[in-house]
């Protein structure tokens, strides 16, 4: 059987302050608030690929706590990879791939975010992961 494609690995952190809220960024290429992830590169871990990820992006350091979710974009062939973090230092500033850098609340999250990435959010919060989840980019795809 020939192979059609492949699946890149992507790497995400859900990262929690004391207070609840969660950080976002809005991306420089199109304007979305996410957030903060990317690719994972081949020679790193992917707890080690969270933490350089939100780091470039945000400026904030993270101690990673767990995976909470599998995401896959069907459309892309992206597999993300999220996992809950909590601030461990650092100051937000914004990079070339975020034009700002946010804490929300759970409620602003649903608010400001597309579904597919809301969801990987708020599955982090509800301590009943890791989920594993489907969409085309814009919707999630209901589980067989």
């Amino acid at each position: 059987m020939a192979l059609l494609g492949r699946a890149e690995v992507g790497v995400a952190g859900v990262v929690v302050r004391e207070d609840g809220r969660l950080l976002a960024i809005r991306r420089a290429d199109n304007g979305a608030w996410e957030l903060p992830g990317g690719v994972l590169e081949l020679d790193e871990t992917p707890e080690a690929g969270v933490q350089r990820e939100v780091r470039e992006e945000t400026g904030i350091h993270v101690e990673v706590d767990e995976l909470t979710g599998v995401y896959k974009n069907t459309t892309r062939g992206i597999v993300a990879l999220v996992f809950r973090c909590k601030p461990a230092g650092g100051t937000e500033r914004t990079s070339s791939e975020s034009t700002a850098v946010a804490w929300f609340t759970p409620d602003e999250v649903s608010e400001w975010m597309s579904e597919v990435y809301a969801v990987r959010l708020l599955d982090a919060l509800d301590g009943n992961g890791p989920h594993v989840r489907s969409h085309d980019g814009k919707r999630l795809t209901p589980t067989r």
